[in-house]
């Protein structure tokens, strides 16, 4: 197993698991390796030492790189606070505006949605007095066909 430290076009870090050098060169040219935080695929391999754990860490001891673990921990908050929002909505894909508009106007039961809607339609919600946010979710993260 490789693990390799890798980045995106918009400085996410992250690590990626490839069962050797080949398979990482593959995956990369097939587009298929892509940044778990916005989905860019315009990934860069970060020069990497090996991994020796060969003593514990002292008590209290801080991380070499603070702000790495930092950014790392805020990344990993991120993904998990999505997973979440995902888990507890309801996806009516590009059915977003008529259905959020049904909810608002109480033609059909409350609930928590998502889906997509242009920035026009998401203009137009707002000015009708019906709350909307724009969320970036992480393809990794989005079941079935992605468009």
């Amino acid at each position: 197993m490789k693990v390799l430290s890798l980045r995106c076009a918009g400085e996410h870090g992250f690590e990626g698991w490839f069962a050797s050098e080949d398979d990482y060169r593959s995956q990369q040219e097939r587009g298929l390796v892509e940044c778990p935080v916005c989905s860019d695929r315009c990934i860069t391999r970060l020069p990497s030492a090996p991994r020796l754990n060969v003593s514990r860490p002292r008590v209290g001891a801080e991380p070499k790189d603070a702000a790495g673990s930092t950014l790392s921990a805020l990344q990993s908050q991120y993904l998990k606070a999505v997973r979440q929002l995902m888990d507890r909505t309801e996806d009516v894909g590009e059915r977003f505006p008529e259905e959020a508009r049904r909810i608002h106007y109480g033609e059909t039961p409350e609930r928590q949605i998502r889906g997509q809607a242009s920035r026009a339609e998401a203009d137009a919600l707002r000015d009708e007095g019906i709350e909307v946010m724009a969320l970036p979710v992480p393809r990794g993260l989005v079941k079935g066909p992605v468009q």
